[in-house]
């Protein structure tokens, strides 16, 4: 059983990942982050709790980004 401690941890890895990064994939934030699916998607509910995060659309589902560090990003 994970702790709010334990969560909110996560969720500082999550913010230094995406600060570092720019926008991503919630598969490129687990394999980025080495954090195990359940807690990453925790780690992400207390951010955008926080309003800390965007969800952009993607042309393959959504992208995580940091609110304030939006960018347009282009079809790769």
């Amino acid at each position: 059983m994970r702790t709010a401690e334990d969560i909110g941890t996560a969720a500082g890895v999550v913010w230094v990942f995406l600060n570092d990064n720019g926008a991503t994939s919630l598969t490129a934030l687990i394999k980025g982050t080495d954090l195990p699916k359940e807690l990453a998607l925790q780690a992400i509910g207390w951010l955008a709790r926080e309003d800390k995060l965007v969800f952009e659309k993607a042309l393959r589902g959504r992208l995580i980004v940091l609110k304030g560090i939006q960018q347009v990003y282009e079809a790769a």
